[in-house]
C-alpha cells in the first residue's frame, strides 16, 4: 500500500541498527512496533525474534496487522472464499451511496462499478463472522485483503484526504480480492489497537521500536475510508469528502507531543528503544537527545533517502523528495 512514513525502504537501515545494538541472534527477544501502520517493521522482524507486540490505534492498521502479524497458520479454503467473494452479486451499500459518483452524486473515491463492489463483498464477511461460518483468523484475513484490494482502485493521490475529479485509470479497473499475505510462524504473537501511551503501562519486553506521526497529518483524517472499510459502521459523512469521526493524536500537535513522548519513554518496560524521525518533524533532534539521555545512555544514527511523494494528478506522477531519516537509539 501507499503509505506516508512507510519505512519499507529504510527496513534494512533499521535492522542494520537493531543488529549493531542488540546482537544478530534475537531469537529470545520480545520486539514491540508500537506504531505499527500498516505493519512493515513489524513483519520484518516476526520470523526473527521471539515474540513481536504489535499495535496501532486505528482500526484499518489493526486490520492489517491483525493478520499479517496476528496470523500465523495457513488459512483453510483461501481460493474457495476468494472465488466467492469476488462473485458476489454488487449491492449498493454504505461505501457506494457515500462515497462514489452515483450514489452520492460527488464524492468519487471509487468507481461505481468497485463501490458496490466493496459494499458486496465487505457485507458477506460479516455475515460469515456473525454465522460462524469463519474463524477470527480468517475473518481479518479476509478483511485485510479487502482493505489492500479495496486501495488499489482507489481514486485518489495517494492518501484519502481528497478523491480526484475524474476516474484515473488504475481506478477504472475491476477490483479483484487477491489474498493479503502474512508469514508463517510458530510464535503466539500479539495485536493490540489500542493508545500507545496507554498500552505501553501494560507490556514489557526487549526491543521497542517507535513511529509516531511526525508532523500535523492526522492519519485517522488522511485514511479515514479505509476505516470506514474496516469497521463498516453507519454514521453521517461530514462535508466533501466524506469525513468521519477520528482519532487525534497528540504526536500531531506542537503543544503536546514533547510531554507526550517523554511519558512514552519513562513507562516503557524495554531495555533498547529504537525511535525513527525525520528532520521534518515536529520535535527537533536536540530535543529528542534531551529527553531520551534522561533515561540512559543515548546514541543517533541518520539515512538520506529519497522519499516519493504522490502528486495529485489523476496519473499520480511522483516526484523526487530528498529527506533525513534519523534513528535515535536509547539503552535504558
Amino acid at each position: 500500500m501507499n503509505y506516508i512514513g512507510s519505512k519499507n525502504k529504510l527496513s534494512s537501515f533499521i535492522k542494520d541498527a537493531v543488529y549493531k545494538t542488540v546482537g544478530k541472534d534475537l531469537s529470545e527477544k520480545v520486539f514491540c512496533d508500537l506504531f505499527s501502520g500498516t505493519g512493515v517493521v513489524s513483519r520484518n522482524f516476526k520470523g526473527e525474534v521471539k515474540q513481536v507486540i504489535s499495535n496501532d490505534l486505528e482500526y484499518y492498521s489493526y486490520v492489517l496487522i491483525r493478520n499479517s502479524v496476528g496470523n500465523n497458520k495457513a488459512i483453510k479454503d483461501v481460493e474457495k472464499l476468494l472465488e466467492k467473494l469476488n462473485n458476489l452479486k454488487p449491492k449498493e451499500g454504505f461505501i457506494y451511496i457515500n462515497y462514489c459518483k452515483a450514489g452520492h452524486g460527488d464524492r468519487q473515491y471509487f468507481s461505481d462499478e468497485n463501490g458496490k463492489k466493496i459494499d458486496a463483498i465487505r457485507q458477506e464477511i460479516e455475515v460469515w463472522k456473525k454465522a460462524e461460518t469463519i474463524d477470527e483468523n480468517t475473518y481479518f484475513f479476509l478483511l485485510a485483503s479487502l482493505l489492500e484490494s479495496a486501495d488499489k482502485v482507489a481514486n485518489t493521490a495517494s492518501v484519502y484526504g481528497a478523491y480526484l475529479k475524474h476516474i484515473k485509470k488504475s481506478a477504472a479497473k475491476t477490483l479483484e480480492l487477491k489474498a493479503a499475505n502474512f508469514e508463517l510462524s510458530k510464535n503466539e504473537n500479539k495485536v493490540f489497537n489500542k493508545n500507545s501511551n496507554d498500552l505501553i503501562k501494560e507490556i514489557k519486553g526487549d526491543i521497542l521500536y517507535l513511529d509516531p506521526p511526525y508532523n500535523a497529518r492526522q492519519y485517522g483524517a488522511n485514511y479515514h475510508i479505509l476505516n470506514t472499510i474496516a469497521l463498516y459502521d453507519k454514521f453521517e459523512p461530514k462535508g466533501k469528502t466524506g469525513l468521519r469521526e477520528y482519532n487525534k493524536s497528540k504526536y500531531c500537535s506542537k503543544v503536546t507531543v514533547h510531554p507526550e513522548f517523554e511519558d512514552l519513554i519513562k513507562n516503557a518496560d524495554f531495555k533498547y528503544i529504537f525511535l525513527s524521525y525525520n528532520n521534518e518533524g515536529l520535535m527537533s533532534v536536540e530535543a529528542i537527545e534531551t529527553i531520551m539521555k534522561k533515561y540512559g545512555s543515548y546514541q543517533l544514527v541518520s539515512k538520506a533517502y529519497q522519499r516519493f511523494k504522490a502528486d495529485k494528478t489523476e496519473n499520480r506522477n511522483h516526484v523526487a523528495d530528498k529527506t533525513e531519516e534519523f534513528l535515535h537509539i536509547l539503552t535504558k
